[in-house]
């Protein structure tokens, strides 16, 4: 416990912080542990709530951006309202503190403040793998800790089809399970699927596109996924669909495919980004030698700038979010494509479509806050809460992208099999 003199010098010091870190940030406001209100009390967008006089402390001093979120998921700070607006007011505390003097003098006066924070004890915590990087234990590893958090937990704030890959809306009013369902038609539409042919999808997740493919156009449809109770739902919903003959999910790394020349379309949804770099060129050979000539290849992926920043071991994500992911440059991975040769047909940015999926996920997951910590404890509701929104700014402000990318492997006289025009995809 702290003094009452002490607690009033660290509320003075915390609002001279906060105007001096946030002023300009209009979307935001801030409520203290005694109920004060800076800059004022009228509804703002998001409400940033420090729960007690070191609050500030544990959320700036570690100038790292695990410790700041590490501040929110256990609970020295808490975000009211539409959290996606913080990100905005974090771009500006990034501007206040944007050189060595301007960090040293705010953490000079933060260090005045309570040496006090919550403790970081959680069921989940930070992600702790072992292993060579990319080998195929350690990302098993790494798919287990993302994936396997709980089925039901997903199944909150998915939609019924359970996809978690960015939807296809025709307009803006579609709802979550029609722009889902639009989603995975289009995938089917771009591959150009028949009955008999044999879909292979690499990272098939519940099995959301294996059974819509089965079901709808008559494939034989194979998933594979590195998370075991992603393949039990999977299986389960297969066979409640009555398509045990046409589709299966395999618990299986896209390495341990062997059956090379069997498949005429592969497909592979929200999974590229677990690859990693130095695997690109595996992957792109892998799935050429599993297609058939003339086959098709649709890798549907997220995307980071050319001139961002790459990879960094240190980020909230990597930390809590997806062990080891990394987002590479569109131009980068199509070039890995061709060198392993394919030829690259169509690609489509769904950016604003991965922005509006997000928000649904978030609207979702805060609506069934309650039912979802008797899956998952606090701090793991708050990962995914923090890092869904973040993803929705990132997406919507152009610093990510996701891509569908067309690839074919043509056959022995160059032909490609594709139709002249896009129109078959878009017809109603």
């Amino acid at each position: 416990m702290i003094t009452e003199k002490a607690e009033t010098e660290a509320k003075e010091l915390t609002l001279q912080l906060l105007q001096r870190l946030f002023n300009g940030a209009p979307e935001l406001n801030v409520r203290l542990w005694d109920g004060t209100f800076w800059p004022d009390s009228t509804p703002h967008r998001v409400t940033l709530v420090l729960n007690h006089p070191g609050a500030l402390r544990a959320m700036l001093l570690p100038g790292t951006e695990v410790g700041l979120v590490e501040a929110y998921l256990y609970n020295d700070i808490d975000l009211e309202g539409e959290i996606e607006s913080v990100y905005g007011a974090a771009e500006q505390l990034a501007a206040q503190t944007d050189n060595w003097k301007k960090k040293l003098g705010v953490a000079r006066d933060l260090l005045r403040l309570p040496d006090q924070q919550n403790p970081r004890i959680s069921r989940r915590g930070p992600a702790r793998l072992s292993g060579k990087p990319h080998s195929i234990e350690r990302d098993r590893q790494a798919i287990a800790y993302h994936y396997n958090v709980s089925n039901d937990f997903y199944a909150l704030f998915l939609g019924k089809r359970m996809v978690y890959s960015c939807a296809y809306f025709r307009t803006p009013e579609d709802d979550l399970d029609t722009a889902q369902e639009q989603k995975l038609e289009h995938i089917c539409r771009k591959l150009g699927l028949k009955a008999g042919q044999r879909l292979l999808d690499i990272g098939c997740g519940w099995g959301g596109l294996v059974i819509y493919a089965a079901e709808r156009y008559g494939v034989d449809a194979t998933g594979i996924t590195l998370s075991q109770p992603q393949a039990e739902l999977a299986s389960q919903r297969i066979a409640e669909a009555g398509l045990e003959g046409r589709a299966r999910v395999l618990l299986k790394d896209y390495r341990e495919v062997n059956d090379f020349g069997a498949y005429d379309r592969l497909v592979s949804v929200g999974m590229f980004e677990h690859v990693g770099e130095a695997l690109l060129p595996v992957y792109f050979e892998r799935a050429w030698r599993l297609l058939k000539p003339g086959g098709l290849f649709l890798n549907h992926g997220i995307a980071r700038r050319a001139v961002a920043r790459g990879w960094d071991p240190q980020s909230f994500s990597n930390a809590y979010v997806f062990p080891d992911g990394e987002l590479l440059p569109i131009s980068h991975t199509l070039r890995v494509a061709e060198e392993s040769g394919f030829e690259v047909r169509d690609v489509e940015s769904l950016r604003e479509h991965y922005a509006m999926t997000l928000r649904h996920w978030v609207h979702n997951l805060e609506s069934h806050h309650d039912r979802a910590i008797q899956f998952v404890d606090e701090p793991t509701y708050r990962v995914w809460r923090v890092f869904m929104s973040g993803s929705a700014h990132g997406f919507a402000s152009g610093r990510l992208n996701v891509y569908q990318s067309l690839l074919v492997k043509p056959d022995e006289h160059g032909a490609s099999g594709l139709p002249l025009t896009r129109e078959a995809w878009y017809r109603a």
